[in-house]
């Protein structure tokens, strides 16, 4: 599912309270898993929370709401964004980054995230791709496409590298993505010396 579908949603309890809203995604900077969220209060002018939900927390990511077991899981907002922090020593928005092949190609502009919850073997939220618009290095000049990510990649502020062989792995919808990660993934690994 893409982050844009996740925020605003609201942040349930299991006894049915509305207690939040999901304001941002916070992810590794590594590129890997989510850590959390930043939360929003309910209402029309309801502004940002001093509280966010780390995932742990998190009891079920569905379509239409997340739920928890109560408010006691929620921490401080500020510690969930320092968490992304200190997973790989930086932090920050990634919507509007370029991404960049290794040779230094540009594919596009990162226009959404991508997350995947794996319920098998324990609950966990991975970022497994980015939505770009597209530039010339894609050939598809101004479309949206899907581009897998490896398993960690390298991220700063301004620019997000990728293999150079995720050309041949970029999707148009969501649909088989999965699919086109998973095969993404495998190539790198096959092709490790």
């Amino acid at each position: 599912m893409r982050t844009s579908e996740v925020t605003q949603r609201p942040v349930v309890t299991m006894a049915g309270e509305d207690i939040a809203q999901i304001k941002d995604v916070v992810y590794a900077a590594d590129g890997g898993s989510v850590i959390g969220f930043t939360l929003a209060g309910r209402g029309l002018f309801a502004g940002p929370l001093k509280e966010g939900l780390p995932w742990e927390g998190v009891s079920a990511l569905g379509a239409d709401a997340v739920m928890v077991r109560d408010e006691s899981v929620l921490v401080s907002a500020p510690s969930i964004v320092e968490a992304s922090r200190g997973s790989a020593g930086s932090a920050g928005d990634v919507l509007g980054s370029q991404v960049l092949t290794e040779e230094g190609i540009g594919l596009g502009t990162v226009r959404d995230v991508v997350v995947s919850v794996d319920v098998t073997g324990g609950e966990q939220c991975d970022v497994v791709g980015y939505e770009v618009e597209a530039s010339e290095g894609l050939g598809t000049q101004g479309q949206m496409v899907l581009i897998p990510l490896p398993d960690t990649m390298a991220a700063s502020g301004e620019h997000l590298m990728v293999p150079s062989s995720v050309k041949d792995f970029v999707g148009h919808d969501l649909a088989g993505f999965g699919a086109a990660v998973d095969r993404f993934r495998s190539h790198l690994t096959e092709s490790r010396p």
